[in-house]
Order: C-alpha cells, then sequence, then structure tokens
C-alpha cells in the first residue's frame, strides 16, 4: 500500500495492476487533504491506512482506477467502504455528482 500525497505515475499504477487484479488496483481518496492511498486486496485495508495517518473517515472514498482505459473509464465508483447512509450514499458508488467530480479532480493531479 502506498499513500500518494505528491504524484505517482501511469507506469506504477500499471505494475501495481498486473500485481494483483490484472488490470485494475483499488485506491481511496481523501477528498478533505486531497491525497489518494493505492495498491490493497481490499478498499478497506487502504481507508484504514489513511485513518491511521490521520484522516477522517467521512472523506474517505473508494474507487477503482483502470490505468489502460479512457479518461470516461479510468476511475470507477465501487466500494463497499462507499455505504454510508448517514451521510446520504446509499450505494457502493459515489451518488453526489460534485463529490465525484472532486475525486475525479484529485486523480487527475496524483496520477500522471
Amino acid at each position: 500500500m502506498k499513500i500518494v500525497t505528491e504524484t505517482i505515475t501511469i507506469d506504477e499504477i500499471k505494475k501495481m495492476a498486473t500485481n494483483l487484479f490484472g488490470d485494475m488496483v483499488k485506491a481511496v481518496v481523501d477528498v478533505e487533504k486531497g491525497i489518494i492511498a493505492v495498491d490493497a486486496e481490499l478498499h478497506s485495508d487502504i481507508e484504514a491506512l489513511l485513518l491511521d495517518n490521520g484522516s477522517k473517515q467521512k472523506d474517505l472514498w473508494g474507487i477503482n482506477i483502470y490505468p489502460e482505459k479512457g479518461q470516461d473509464e479510468f476511475v470507477e465508483f465501487d466500494s463497499m467502504i462507499n455505504l454510508r447512509p448517514s451521510q446520504g450514499n446509499r450505494s457502493r458508488g459515489v451518488e453526489d455528482k460534485a463529490l465525484r467530480s472532486k475525486i475525479i479532480g484529485i486523480v487527475a493531479k496524483k496520477v500522471k
């Protein structure tokens, strides 16, 4: 697992993908701190890493990154950690459009 505070290359993401899932890397985005953490079998493992490093659970959202896919399919919003009825999110996706845009923006800044 790796916390990305600066940037990570597409090539690094591709290598991580081949090591675990083949075409995808699980990641968690901290929308308040503007950072991501990547590369674990479960989003919850990455979530725990970020929580141990001072993130707040309400700010963490799980995504999948597909480094070989185009811009529209590069980020997939699908994670059990996103199920948060108390925050108005009742699915494994991210239902709020503004929040999805913020997450995509953070990923675009961190993955080069």
